[in-house]
């Protein structure tokens, strides 16, 4: 089936075009359709997780189903929205790109937060975790986050990056940046950013033990 596909600001650069016509496979999702641009247009890719996708001119979730003909707009955070680093990588993670995302002459707070991989859970020793994770739809999930974090202490940026892949105890699994003019709204954009993490972000985790393994949260 075939759709339109509008293009704004940003993403009209990235795209090199302002609309196009999209083929889409029958029952179709929004992610579906933003993976197959992301496919069609590389530049556009690293866009993704900040823009909001609005359906016949409503904004829609990631999930939301495409009918034929149907118009999908993808729109960039308008002026004002939280600006910040928000990615999921299959790569080792390094601090400093988070603090270098939000750091600012006029942020006199930096907050970060660093979770590595534990060697031992429970009393178990932990030989290695394995992370996986609905990618783009978690790097979405982060970025609401950091909207979130902007709303409520205005000024503060917030970055995070999570890896994915095989971990073994030491490595950093998260690391998160908090950036405001003062330490106490720093202090409680990163604290909000890890409880929100655990909370609603599509990235699972499973233990490898010498007795067994265990994806987190279902139990054995």
């Amino acid at each position: 089936m075939t759709v339109t596909v509008l293009y704004f600001a940003a993403a009209r650069e990235r795209a090199g075009l302002s609309r196009e016509s999209l083929e889409v496979p029958p029952g179709a999702r929004v992610a579906d359709v933003l993976a197959l641009l992301a496919a069609k247009h590389p530049p556009l890719a690293p866009l993704l997780p900040h823009l909001r996708v609005a359906v016949q001119q409503q904004f829609v979730a990631l999930d939301a189903p495409v009918s034929p003909d149907a118009e999908l707009a993808l729109i960039p955070p308008v002026a004002g929205g939280a600006p910040g680093l928000f990615r999921v990588v299959g790569r080792p993670l390094q601090l400093s790109e988070v603090v270098d995302a939000v750091a600012s002459e006029g942020a006199g707070g930096l907050v970060t937060f660093s979770g590595a991989v534990r060697n031992q859970t429970k009393g178990r020793r932990v030989l290695r975790l394995e992370y996986e994770a609905y990618a783009l739809m978690a790097e979405a999930k982060l970025a609401e986050i950091g909207d979130e974090v902007a709303r409520a202490w205005p000024g503060t940026r917030l970055a995070i990056m999570h890896r994915v892949g095989t971990l073994l105890p030491g490595e950093l699994a998260v690391v998160i940046a908090a950036a405001s003019a003062h330490r106490k709204e720093a202090f409680r954009g990163c604290e909000h950013a890890i409880e929100r993490l655990k909370q609603d972000v599509p990235i699972w985790k499973k233990e490898f033990f010498e007795d067994g393994d265990v994806w987190v949260g279902l139990g054995p």
